[in-house]
């Protein structure tokens, strides 16, 4: 991902897929997909995204019944989840939002209508990942205009610089290692050399540094690159 947030698509229908992973990309959503409801459920356990977008007619295991062996889990428990379905009786749309459901959309649905609910779902669930402005400091990073500016001057940062700078942000302090920069930046199926983050950061810190900025990029050595928590009090 950039380091928006991960969507996993569980959807059959392969052109269906495409269309929604090609428009949440687009967003700047990192985007897993699955066709296979038990194929689905093994992801989750390794690892868990930020929503999942769950049809609700699958082979290996049905969306509904996914879905209720999600609200079982403590770590999914609270999980995001659409459901996508061609199923549009009232009757039908009650059983999936009681099974756990957070939101339905019944197919055919628009593109614009579904992204409006992602955005809609993941600011209640995790309302500092979606915040159309970042802060710390004088540095202000704007997602909807791909703009990043220093004490009102604009900078300007590659679409990979951007993202890095996005992705440090959004967790001041946390130190991210080389391996998951290349995960949260360039995405999970990247095969990209790690040493290749570190080319990234240089072009990152002279970007946004100018003679005599405090850098507020941080490297600790042995571990990887973080973004100073300290730097919006002494910036």
């Amino acid at each position: 991902m950039a380091s928006m947030p991960r969507i996993l698509i569980v959807e059959d229908e392969e052109p269906l897929t495409l269309l929604l992973r090609y428009n949440l990309e687009a967003e700047g959503y990192a985007v897993d997909t699955s066709a296979r409801g038990d194929d689905a459920e093994l992801l989750l356990r390794e690892a868990v995204p930020d929503l999942v977008l769950l049809d609700w007619m699958l082979p290996g295991l049905s969306g509904i019944e996914l879905c209720r062996r999600l609200r079982q889990r403590p770590d999914t428990q609270r999980l995001p989840v659409i459901m996508l379905t061609a199923r549009g009786e009232e009757s039908e749309r009650v059983r999936g939002l009681a099974t756990g459901a957070d939101d339905y959309i019944v197919k055919p649905f628009s593109v614009p209508e579904l992204l409006a609910r992602v955005r809609a779902l993941l600011r209640r669930a995790s309302p500092e990942r979606v915040a159309s402005v970042l802060e710390a400091g004088d540095i202000a990073l704007d997602r909807e205009t791909r703009r990043v500016r220093r004490s009102g001057r604009e900078l300007h940062l590659g679409p990979t610089e951007f993202r890095m700078l996005e992705f440090l942000m959004e967790k001041p302090g946390r130190v991210f290692s080389r391996a998951q920069l290349l995960d949260g930046v360039w995405g999970m199926d990247s095969d990209i050399d790690e040493r290749t983050v570190d080319v990234h950061v240089g072009r990152l810190r002279k970007a946004i540094n100018r003679p005599r900025d405090k850098d507020p990029i941080r490297t600790v050595r042995g571990a990887g690159y973080s973004f100073d928590e300290t730097f919006a009090r002494r910036a």
